[in-house]
């Protein structure tokens, strides 16, 4: 695979006043390149013989005209392309970079790599399949890097296509400039109702992972009052992702008959969680409740630990889902609850698919929220152009937007730009014995929650 992990200088202002002046944004190569010329020969007509001086005595007839020479055509060139060239802006450095090496690079190192092995991407406008080429930036971790960045892939690169950002803020961010461009977005890490919302205004983006309303904490909220739980502290990060997590845990856990006693924000640079844990240890909760990222879900794990703060459920993500979590805490991850997609016993296409990323490679690369529901993204877009027969992006959205495909989560379909509810193989899981299982939903699960959940090991 030639991937191409670049941080070059951005200098976009520069040629931003001459590419929105184009009229087509994505180049010609992307549209007046598929069309063919045909050049035809023009006939030549003879002229008659002039006639004789002196009339002839009788009429005579008048001379047959010179037949007409058959045009000659020229075949249409049939259109050239070696390559599918797909752009992606990437947090390769900085706080995210734990979380996007760990979840949809796994997947799409080794996705294209499958793909590539076996030729590319069949596409009938050209005759062939083309293997992917990837070109990779550094966004750095930062929102407005990436946005510029992303604008610099479709108006100076010219990619082909455009694969995600990482974190629910740069997909709020990344899903309108891609829309306004019209290229189609397969999402990754991030999803939230606030995307959900938007998603009508914004045809061309497709959103993979299950996220708070969808369907996770109403899931969650079964599963904790199914258990017994009837109390919730919540401590959340204050951006996007965890206004939205505590605001639905605020909606859904009271509908299954569980109070709330306690919420407070965490700044994303928190260093001391003692205060926070005391507080929730005081209140005496059932169930504590972490929305936030690795860098707040780790030392929130420790710092329960250190003070032995050990409630009934401690639920924490995305951090919790990764294999990094359970090498860092060993035993001490036993009975701990987060969000995942699937198990080794979800299904043997699933197990599989376990094997592929894992076997061999180091326990953090693990992800058992998003790693199947990313590849099944990729599995949709493959088919998609398959069955386009061209690398036209509106002619793919319009597919995956109503198709039903084949991929490893077995029928994948997208209902208003979301993956469908009932393609989902899990929502909530529980490390048990040093394995991830699905507790919830139930008809989904492949455990039984443990509630109350272990003491810490001893220290």
């Amino acid at each position: 695979m030639d991937t191409k992990d670049l941080n070059r200088d951005l200098g976009l202002e520069n040629k931003r006043e001459e590419e929105m002046d184009a009229k087509d944004p994505k180049g010609i190569t992307r549209r007046d390149f598929l069309r063919g010329t045909a050049v035809a020969g023009v006939g030549v007509a003879a002229a008659a013989c002039a006639p004789a001086a002196t009339p002839p005595a009788e009429p005579t007839a008048a001379p047959a005209a010179t037949p007409t020479t058959a045009p000659t055509v020229v075949p249409t060139a049939a259109p050239t392309k070696d390559t599918i060239l797909v752009g992606m802006s990437r947090p390769l450095s900085g706080p995210l970079a734990v979380i996007g090496d760990s979840a949809f690079r796994p997947v799409y190192e080794t996705w294209v790599d499958d793909v590539n092995a076996d030729g590319g991407v069949y596409v009938e406008e050209y005759g062939k399949k083309l293997p992917i080429e990837l070109l990779v930036y550094d966004d750095t971790s930062d929102v407005g890097t990436m946005t510029r960045l992303t604008e610099k892939l479709i108006l100076d690169d010219k990619v082909d296509f455009l694969w995600p950002a990482c974190g629910t803020a740069f997909l709020f961010a990344q899903a309108p400039i891609a829309n306004k461009y019209e290229y189609v977005l397969m999402t990754a890490e991030g999803g939230a109702t606030s995307i959900k919302d938007m998603l009508p205004s914004l045809p061309y983006a497709f959103v993979t992972l299950s996220f708070s309303d969808w369907y996770q904490l109403p899931v969650l909220a079964d599963v904790l009052a199914d258990a017994g739980a009837e109390t919730a502290y919540i401590t959340y990060i204050a951006d996007l992702h965890g206004i939205e997590y505590s605001g639905v845990a605020g909606i859904e856990f009271p509908k299954k008959g569980i109070e709330i006693l306690g919420v407070k924000s965490l700044p994303p640079d928190i260093k001391d969680l003692a205060p926070v844990i005391s507080q929730a240890s005081a209140s005496g909760a059932d169930v504590f409740c972490c929305f936030a990222y690795p860098d707040q879900i780790m030392p929130a794990t420790g710092t329960s630990m250190g003070m032995g703060y050990n409630p009934k459920a401690w639920v924490g993500g995305p951090g919790v889902n990764f294999g990094f979590f359970r090498a860092a805490f060993g035993p001490a991850a036993e009975g701990i609850i987060g969000f995942t997609s699937f198990s080794r016993e979800s299904s043997p296409a699933l197990n599989e698919l376990a094997d592929k990323l894992y076997e061999g490679k180091p326990e953090e690369v693990q992800d058992w929220w998003g790693h199947p529901l990313y590849w099944a993204g990729l599995d949709v877009w493959k088919a998609a152009i398959e069955k386009a027969g061209t690398l036209d992006q509106e002619t793919i959205r319009d597919l995956i937007a109503t198709e039903t495909f084949d991929t490893v989560l077995g029928p994948t379909w997208f209902e208003n730009g979301l993956l469908a509810k009932d393609s989902h193989p899990g929502e909530i899981g529980q490390w048990q014995s040093d394995v991830y299982e699905v507790i919830g939903p139930q008809d989904k699960a492949t455990a039984e929650i443990i509630y109350p959940k272990p003491a810490w090991p001893a220290p």
